[in-house]
């Protein structure tokens, strides 16, 4: 019974034991990261060039599309040009048609009238019969020599009648050519048109694929080159923050707090209380959990000082442009400093081994009455400390 009792304890030590056991944890980007990122950045580099010269082919049917698009649309302008003189000649050839034909009615009136007044005055009736029964203009005309018994005055009103029937004639003949230019003019606008709007149609779509090649090429390319770029920036603040730490275990002499010689911050904070808040809880489950001290990491695994400070304010809300990823010594600037008697939960505490900005090596969060969240170092991890448990207080905190 008791050496029962005893598997189960071992047991259940073992299962807490495997369940405190953080996740493995990714270290500050090697320089194999770096170069497998250059070399990805560069084949994207290569990938962008190659679109290139497809593109400056594209680009050159593109202007050839243009050009035959600006073409069409020259014709078609020409061609409404050509609508409108068409349309207005035959307007006013129709007027002319219509005035000459009024002029051909009245001279028709005047021979009956002089036809009538001859027979009033004695003339045959057999004789002017062909006048007033005439089926029409040239019937009236070819009965000139019966009218030439009507006498001088009734052969010029004849031979006006003649006249205006012929210019009557002509015109009606222009009218109708006039028309008949107008309806292919009509077509030929409609025709132009069609072509003109398949060619702009068609030159859009080249403008919008090129756009979109363009497009994704940049952005693959921008992805790769932030990566690459992200890598080698937190490489060199871990290197950095990691210098300083070293330097500052061998540093004798360090104050437990420096005096304040003028520093300067930020003169506004991007953060509310709930944010700052946040950050601590954040803060104190990475703790809780037992997460691992790693140089250069900001998590979700692992951190180091300055990495567990980024990922609470971003867990907080905070992201680019107003939250960014940087060491200890970059954060005392890019805060607004409090004094620390006025320090309120989620405002950042600074540690230096000679009381300046540069030699700042270490960075936690205020957790409220004199103690701190912290990713201390790789030997002792992620703490809940005292605030003077490190040697080197800055005299100011640093409010997000």
């Amino acid at each position: 019974m008791r050496r029962r009792k005893s598997l189960m304890c071992l047991a259940i030590i073992a299962s807490l034991t495997l369940a405190a056991t953080p996740a493995i944890a990714k270290p500050k980007p090697t320089l194999a990261e770096i170069e497998a990122a250059k070399q990805a950045e560069a084949a994207k580099k290569a990938a962008a060039d190659a679109a290139a010269k497809k593109l400056a082919a594209a680009n050159l049917t593109l202007k050839q599309l243009t050009a035959r698009a600006n073409a069409a649309q020259a014709v078609y302008l020409k061609a409404k040009r050509e609508l409108e003189v068409a349309t207005a000649q035959a307007i006013a050839a129709a007027k002319h048609a219509a005035e000459t034909a009024a002029a051909v009615a009245e001279a028709h009136r005047v021979i009956g009238k002089l036809a009538a007044n001859a027979y009033i005055l004695g003339g045959s009736m057999s004789d002017i019969q062909p006048l007033l029964s005439s089926n029409g203009p040239q019937d009236l005309i070819d009965q000139l020599s019966t009218l030439n018994t009507l006498g001088a005055q009734n052969t010029t009103a004849l031979d006006r009648y003649k006249a205006a029937e012929i210019v009557a004639k002509a015109a009606k003949k222009k009218a109708d050519e006039a028309k008949a230019i107008q309806v292919v003019a009509t077509a030929k606008v409609e025709a132009t048109k069609k072509i003109a709007d398949a060619a702009q149609a068609l030159q859009q779509k080249e403008v919008n694929k090129l756009r979109a090649v363009q497009d994704k090429l940049m952005k693959e390319l921008a992805t790769a080159r932030n990566v690459r770029v992200t890598l080698e920036q937190q490489r060199q603040l871990a290197l950095l923050e990691e210098s300083q730490a070293s330097t500052a275990a061998t540093t004798i002499n360090q104050a437990k707090v420096w005096p304040n010689i003028g520093f300067k911050g930020r003169t506004t904070i991007r953060t509310t209380e709930a944010q700052r808040l946040a950050a601590v809880a954040f803060a104190k489950k990475q703790v809780q959990a037992r997460k691992p001290y790693i140089w250069g990491s900001e998590g979700p695994n692992s951190f180091d000082c300055s990495g567990l400070v980024y990922a609470a304010y971003k867990s907080a809300g905070l992201g680019w442009p107003n939250w960014d990823r940087l060491n200890s010594a970059l954060y005392s600037g890019y805060t607004k400093h409090v004094a620390l008697t006025e320090l309120q939960p989620g405002d950042l505490l600074f540690y230096s081994y000679k009381g300046t900005i540069s030699t700042i090596h270490h960075i936690t969060i205020y957790a409220g009455g004199g103690m701190m969240w912290e990713a201390n170092s790789k030997d002792k991890g992620l703490l809940y400390s005292s605030i003077y448990s490190v040697k080197g207080l800055m005299p100011f905190g640093g409010r997000v």
